[in-house]
């Protein structure tokens, strides 16, 4: 069969999908990337067929870094994040209609679930949502785009929060879809949105998130599923340089500095507040500037590495513990290495992941991004050093190895009746997942 995988933002957004569509791939399947320029050698070289959408959120973030800040309040985001998502979907359509042409099932991710079942309503194709945080109305798990309470709401209110927060995100995302469901010849979605025009057991939502950091809610329906991460795993072959390869040789491990593609408009600030933090706490470090590009002061400092980036799934098992933004994939990544966090989130859903993070046990309450100074980043690495978190860490890491979220999620597209099995299947066919509201257990499918 032929899928396309619609997913814009960082490469953090998009790399999970090149690690679905690759076991889609290896399962007999043609698969291609929708997404921006910026995402388009990352899912070239992995052998997957890359499509063009205008999404370019390095640029938007460049040219506006302040509404980052901004994220971490819906309402105050919301204007900002309106103009420039209407400027980016002008050839949605278009584009949208390439990327599909030919194809069998669509994939949606995030904000593009509203690209994905529009051009499947215009196209006639199945389309299936994929989250990497939730999103689905519940009484149990707190709104992600909101803090997370300090003790759990009342159901009904956190529910109605949901539904709030569905307004807010709609009338964000109406200006876009408005014109591109015009294009598609589609009439236009009511003022509150798509999100009540199927039945709730009539939607197919999968979840790319840990079910060992995230329960799934029991109130979610049977087409709601939590399948475990989609880790990108080829890129555990990637050579450091030979300097950082000595540096991370030659003493303890070092804890690992970074906030991926956050872009902040105090850069020289926040650089200095980490390096102060580094002297307080005495530990070796490898920073990576990323897309936000921390100022590289470590100067001619040994207990300081600064590199641009290396992939995580390298990386993080190298280091002691990473200081990091929240961001789905990083938080996923640590994870998986079995190291602790302190993490200061920048935008959306982080504070999220972070407050999940906290209740696991492998990190300390997050630091506040507008307050950061150096004293508390280096108690919060001191907190997170300690053996507790530690061996927190190490049993998440044990719990997160026995899922396996890609072949989870094809098997229940296959259970769906929306994917045909390939003729290079490369797991077993007996395999059979429970699609009760709970997640498959670990055990439910075994890695060949």
């Amino acid at each position: 069969m032929n899928i396309t995988i619609f997913s814009i933002g960082t490469q953090g957004d998009v790399r999970p999908f090149i690690a679905l569509g690759l076991g889609l791939q290896a399962a007999g399947h043609k698969v291609c990337i929708a997404s921006g320029k910026t995402c388009e050698a990352l899912v070239v070289s992995h052998g997957l067929a890359y499509s063009p959408l205008t999404a370019d959120f390095l640029e938007v973030m460049a040219k506006d870094p302040r509404a980052l800040q901004r994220g971490l309040n819906p309402l105050a985001l919301m204007n900002t994040a309106r103009r420039h998502l209407k400027d980016m979907s002008q050839h949605w359509a278009t584009e949208g209609i390439a990327a599909a042409q030919g194809a069998d099932l669509l994939l949606g991710n995030g904000m593009m679930a509203v690209l994905a079942n529009s051009l499947g309503e215009a196209l006639n194709i199945p389309m299936v949502e994929t989250h990497l945080q939730p999103v689905t109305p519940c009484p149990d798990i707190p709104p992600m785009m909101l803090a997370p309470p300090a003790k759990p709401r009342n159901g009904l209110i956190n529910e109605m929060l949901y539904h709030v927060l569905r307004g807010i995100t709609w009338r964000m995302l109406s200006a876009a879809y408005g014109p591109v469901r015009k294009s598609l010849n589609l009439p236009p979605l009511p003022w509150y949105g798509p999100y009540y025009r199927q039945k709730k057991q009539d939607r197919r939502i999968l979840y790319g998130y840990s079910p060992a950091l995230l329960a799934p809610s029991k109130s979610w329906p049977t087409g709601v599923q939590v399948t475990g991460n989609w880790f990108l795993n080829g890129e555990s072959h990637w050579q450091p340089s030979t300097a950082l390869a000595l540096f991370l040789a030659r003493g303890d491990k070092p804890i690992y500095i970074g906030f991926g593609s956050m872009l902040s408009d105090d850069t020289d600030n926040l650089s200095a507040i980490i390096y102060e933090a580094l002297a307080l706490s005495g530990r070796r470090a490898v920073i990576a500037t990323g897309w936000g590009g921390l100022a590289a002061q470590a100067q001619n400092n040994p207990n300081i590495f600064v590199i641009d980036a290396a992939p995580h799934d390298w990386l993080f098992p190298q280091v002691a513990l990473a200081v990091h933004h929240g961001g789905a994939g990083t938080t996923a990544a640590t994870i998986r290495a079995g190291i602790p966090s302190v993490v200061v989130p920048f935008f959306g859903d982080q504070p999220f992941w972070a407050w999940r993070l906290e209740q696991s046990g492998v990190a300390p309450k997050h630091l506040i991004r507008k307050t950061l100074s150096a004293e508390p980043l280096a108690k919060a690495i001191a907190d997170a050093s300690t053996g507790k978190m530690r061996i927190a860490a190490a049993e998440l890491a044990q719990h997160v190895a026995k899922e396996d979220g890609v072949k989870t999620a094809i098997t229940l597209l296959e259970q769906w009746g929306l994917l045909n099995k390939g003729p290079a299947q490369n797991y077993k066919s007996e395999t059979a997942i429970n699609t009760s509201h709970k997640s498959p257990s670990p055990s439910a499918v075994t890695p060949s």
